[in-house]
């Protein structure tokens, strides 16, 4: 496949700005050519979305590409965050013009754009912390006492709920990346050390399991989170893609998430994000 081997092309260690945007972009697209994510667009079908499909993604993956780059050499010059910030409404604008004011990527504009500006700022100073704990140590401050989106629903669902959402897994290092979804990767790949894209689907049901989704939130309120959580639960407990016909029990939950219409737009921002964040910290 073209983005598996673009994918393995350049060394992490010698990305600047600019590839560190082109990665940013490919992660976003190695998420939609995933399938069966549960509730989830893919290459596949369009999940329980009726407003967007693959190729709309992939067109605001690219159109993103530019910002994140700038993001990473705002980092590398120590930017605050007031200027990321104006980065990312820039991205935002940009994004809903080429959508047509479809929001397929607001929530990966604010997570990743902060690990491209933390990959920028590490490759300038030279120094070996993790991505997550240099968003954390030079922007979280400003990420929980920041403005707070009134339109998004993941911050709708955040208020209703209680849920930290995606300000406080900025805020403090990516947690949900670092102690969830990159272990889990790192497990599937043991489980399907030749094929990346069940690699990606039992990492996406991972994060289903055991993240508090604002999305799911948004959608299905309490009861529509836990039958997802539950739901992917029971496929990871039944030896998830390491099992036989692991792709038809992914797909029975994929076509029940659709009928609820949930969608866990969370993790899939984050198996993006963790994808990122693995290419450069592997």
């Amino acid at each position: 496949m073209t983005l598996a081997l673009r994918w393995q092309s350049t060394p992490s260690r010698t990305l600047d700005a600019q590839q560190l945007g082109h990665l940013a972009s490919l992660c976003l697209k190695l998420e939609v050519e995933t399938h069966p994510k549960p509730g989830l667009v893919s290459h596949v079908d369009n999940g329980a979305h009726r407003d967007m499909d693959a190729a709309l993604l992939c067109l605001s993956a690219t159109t993103l590409m530019p910002f994140y780059g700038e993001l990473a050499a705002a980092g590398a010059e120590g930017a605050g965050m007031n200027r990321l910030r104006a980065i990312g409404v820039a991205a935002e604008r940009a994004m809903l013009a080429a959508t047509h004011g479809v929001n397929t990527h607001r929530g990966a504009i604010f997570g990743l754009g902060l690990l491209c500006a933390a990959a920028g700022y590490r490759n300038a100073v030279g120094i070996r912390k993790s991505l997550g704990q240099l968003v954390s140590e030079r922007w979280g401050d400003d990420i929980l006492s920041g403005p707070i989106s009134l339109r998004s629903h993941g911050a709708v669902a955040s208020r209703r709920y209680g849920a930290g959402g995606a300000r406080a897994e900025a805020a403090y290092g990516f947690p949900s990346i670092y102690d969830i979804a990159l272990p889990a990767l790192r497990a599937a790949r043991e489980l399907a050390p030749h094929d990346e894209e069940a690699v990606r689907v039992q990492t996406c049901i991972r994060l289903i399991a055991e993240v508090t989704d604002t999305n799911l939130l948004h959608r299905g309120g309490a009861e529509g989170l836990s039958f997802a959580q539950a739901s992917a639960s029971g496929f990871l407990a039944a030896g998830g893609v390491g099992s036989p016909e692991w792709g038809k029990r992914a797909a029975d939950i994929h076509q029940a998430f659709v009928a609820r219409n949930l969608s866990p737009g969370g993790s899939a921002d984050l198996l993006a994000m963790a994808l990122f964040v693995d290419r450069l910290e592997a």
